[in-house]
């Protein structure tokens, strides 16, 4: 093993959502010294690096740049990164924002947004600017991901999905899942019968992730509707930012229609980690609609709370639930209400799914994230020394 090395980190597009979370929780769980790495400095903008926890092999730089609009955050990276990074006497450059334009090597990047590599799923932002910049991502993270001389993918579904599409070598991909906060785990707990959810009691359905295109929140709504023609108890609470524009107002439109008093579906907008956690310990089942993930990692908490869940058939998360799950086509709101009443009116299988994705979690922790990682890093810093 190689010893004294030193890691640089580019956060300059890393500014918040699920690629701040892994940042933050891979720090934080990592032992750099256990894989040759004495220090590790990462460049951010103040508001990122605040996130960070610190540690004594950690070195944090604010850039002031990387606090503004996106072609600042551009120019830095392009211009000035792998200048301080050899000046600061970097062994590799670690990129999770999966970006790099500049001329640093070697370098290792990270894909977090499967999104841009979806055709169907670009489609369904038209001809906007939201459909434009996942052109363009698609664009530089692929010749990024071609340059490389390492890539962390989250899942073999993604993996799948770029390298069919660009030709990258496999020998240089690693596949490295997230973890999971600890505060997420709870054990399973005993499951209602169907006859004892009531109109004062009803069935709690818990969806969470931003309102956007690709997660069909309205469509969700349509099934709750469906199943409440049928007099079914329940009520669903839907927990994340209104991200865009079209969609919240599809997703409005939708409520409007189903429960124009807002008696039996509850949408939350702004919600702490910790108020999230206690949504999860609050429902009774959760259900997720997204057609695009790398990764799911709202699944995994989902999955850590021991909570029976109905997802999409699409994207990765059948990688992640395998065949423990009751799994729709999120874009028929009929399939989606099936898949739904499926759980609700069997208490057992709700039982045995959740005990069984509760100890599927188990395989999923922050530090074995952060040791497989340094690892690979490690590796291809000794490739590089060697040549190859």
């Amino acid at each position: 093993m190689i010893f004294n090395l030193v890691l640089g980190i580019d956060a300059s597009n890393i500014r918040g959502g699920g690629g701040l979370t892994h940042l933050v929780e891979l720090l934080a769980a990592a032992s750099p010294n256990n894989f040759g790495f004495s220090k590790v400095i990462v460049w951010g903008g103040a508001q990122a690096l605040s996130k960070i926890e610190p540690r004594a092999w950690l070195e944090k730089k604010i850039v002031s740049e990387l606090d503004r609009s996106l072609y600042y955050r551009a120019f830095w990276q392009k211009f000035k990164l792998s200048k301080l990074a050899k000046e600061s006497g970097c062994s590799l450059l670690f990129l999770p924002g999966g970006s790099f334009s500049g001329r640093f090597r070697p370098f290792v990047t990270m894909s977090q947004n499967l999104l841009p590599f979806e055709i169907k799923e670009i489609k369904r932002y038209a001809f906007t600017k939201n459909s434009l910049r996942l052109v363009l991502l698609r664009f530089i993270q692929s010749s990024t991901f071609q340059r490389a001389q390492g890539i962390i993918f989250l899942t073999e579904f993604a993996r799948r999905r770029v390298l069919e599409q660009f030709s990258i070598p496999l020998e240089k991909t690693t596949i490295i899942n997230h973890g999971i906060n600890p505060i997420f785990y709870k054990s399973p707990r005993p499951q209602k019968e169907f006859k004892e959810f009531t109109n004062e009691n009803p069935a709690k359905i818990l969806y969470v992730s931003f309102i956007g295109e690709y997660k069909h929140q309205w469509n969700v709504v349509k099934a709750i509707g469906l199943l409440k023609q049928k007099n079914y108890p329940i009520t669903i609470t839907f927990v994340g930012s209104a991200d865009e524009k079209e969609a919240f107002r599809k997703f409005s439109q939708s409520v409007r229609e189903i429960d124009l008093e807002n008696q039996f579906i509850k949408y939350y907008n702004n919600v702490t980690y910790q108020e999230v956690e206690q949504k999860y310990t609050e429902a009774d089942i959760f259900l997720f609609a997204s057609s695009c993930e790398t990764f799911g990692q709202i699944v995994t908490e989902a999955m850590a709370s021991s909570l029976p869940i109905a997802c999409s058939k699409l994207s990765a998360m059948s990688e992640l639930l395998g065949d423990s799950a009751v799994f729709f086509d999120p874009e028929d709101s009929k399939d989606i209400s099936t898949a739904i009443e499926k759980l609700l009116l069997d208490h057992e299988l709700r039982f045995r799914y959740a005990c069984q994705v509760h100890e599927k979690a188990k395989n999923y922790s922050w530090i074995k994230c952060a040791d497989q990682s340094f690892s690979f890093l490690h590796s291809i810093v000794a490739r590089d020394h060697l040549g190859v």
